[in-house]
């Protein structure tokens, strides 16, 4: 606790406005779909295109935010992001036509992609070296208290078929747009707010140029979307196989209490794994966690008893937790000083193992069936196993310009 106190004032703010607005949102998003085809009617093709919208933009402006922050402030990206968020669940509230829908999503992924890696970019420039790690796991808890909650809350408050959800979400991040903009004034002048422009001018295009020329960064990503591609089958094709194989009954409720297996793993598997992480460098444990969603994913198509599944879930969050706790810690080690931001944002690329991986584990099961989960999950597991000989290679060219860091927890 006296380790978290000490943090600076503004890393602690945005580690409790996450938690909120993490909230927030999760009280709205999942729902939207819902809200969309039931209340006003549009068709579930139309529906499918604004959910997907917000992805798709958040792969490329996550990249572009993060260079605007680093070369404009990230106060100023930060600010403007957030009060645009603002309209943005506004606009959900009121919309009634598809188009506007459409706009709306798509703002959000830009919304999203802007401020989180400003944020993320402001908190590595706050925090003394070796607490890097607790602030990033912070923020990572906060997101995983926000998931489990927001939607419960949602649920609650009827969020598929009214707008109350919106206007409360919309109140939420006005005021955090509000209590930010008070903390960046009140601290504007202190010497560890790196939140001004870089005295050095970096275009987008050398920007481009320095990411495309690094090689562990083009590594450590390969090995990430794989990863990431693995872990992605957790909403996609885990379901599917539980709710269809005629080995289960009650696939689909068995499926809701992995979930909740999944929400508390997180929980308790993030301190111990994060005390032993802080040891060795940040792309080992993320090595690690391929290899280890890896085993989870095989053991789905290899057991078939509900405990047995249970178990599975339990190595695949392990997993999880292994590869996405460090994530932050890993782009704060390698990426330019004056190019932090860029760095952040480019992490928006791993999403692209959200889009490619669902679709090849919705392959498999139209091409096995889901009385052969054994082929379906191995095939995955191997996916997401290849990620490790990139991220391997990358962190034997880290060894030979890094060294090791210690950090506290």
């Amino acid at each position: 606790m006296r380790n978290v106190l000490a943090l600076h004032p503004i890393s602690l703010h945005i580690i409790i406005g996450t938690l909120f607005a993490r909230t927030a949102s999760f009280m709205t998003i999942p729902f939207l779909s819902i809200y969309l085809t039931k209340v006003k009617g549009i068709s579930p093709v139309e529906a499918g295109a604004i959910i997907g919208i917000s992805s798709f933009v958040s792969l490329f402006a996550g990249f572009i935010g993060g260079h605007l922050s680093d070369r404009f402030g990230r106060k100023r990206v930060m600010l403007v992001s957030i009060w645009l968020w603002v309209l943005v669940f506004i606009g959900f509230a009121v919309a009634d036509h598809v188009a506007l829908f459409f706009l709306c999503n798509a703002f959000n992924g830009i919304c999203r992609s802007f401020f989180e890696p400003s944020s993320r970019a402001l908190l590595s420039d706050l925090t003394d070296q070796k607490k890097k790690l607790l602030v990033f796991n912070l923020r990572y808890a906060a997101i995983n208290v926000g998931a489990a909650v927001g939607p419960l809350l949602g649920l609650k408050m009827g969020s598929a078929s009214s707008t109350s959800a919106f206007w409360l979400t919309a109140t939420i991040y006005m005021l955090y747009g509000a209590s930010l903009l008070f903390l960046f004034r009140r601290y504007g002048d202190s010497r560890a707010v790196s939140a001004h422009p870089s005295k050095e001018r970096v275009t987008l295009r050398s920007a481009c140029n320095v990411l495309a020329h690094d090689k562990i960064f083009l590594l450590a990503m390969i090995g990430m979307i794989l990863g990431t591609a693995g872990y992605s089958q957790f909403n996609s094709t885990i379901p599917q196989y539980l709710s269809s194989a005629p080995q289960f009954q009650n696939g689909v409720e068995l499926f809701s209490y992995l979930i909740v297996v999944n929400a508390v793993s997180v929980l308790v598997m993030q301190y111990p794994i994060s005390r032993i992480g802080k040891y060795f460098s940040p792309i080992v444990s993320i090595m690690s966690g391929t290899v280890t969603v890896g085993c989870g994913l095989f053991l789905f198509g290899f057991v078939d008893e509900p405990m047995l599944l249970v178990a599975a879930m339990v190595v695949f969050t392990m997993g999880e937790v292994m590869m996405f706790t460090m994530g932050d810690l890993f782009i704060d080690q390698i990426a330019k000083p004056n190019m932090k931001g860029l760095y952040f944002g480019a992490m928006g690329f791993t999403a692209i193992g959200n889009a490619f991986g669902p679709t090849l584990g919705g392959c498999f099961i139209s091409l096995f069936g889901v009385s052969h989960g054994i082929y379906i999950f191995g095939l995955l597991a191997l996916l997401s196993v290849l990620g490790f000989p990139f991220l391997l290679y990358a962190f034997h060219l880290m060894k030979g310009k890094k060294r090791y860091m210690q950090y506290s927890l």
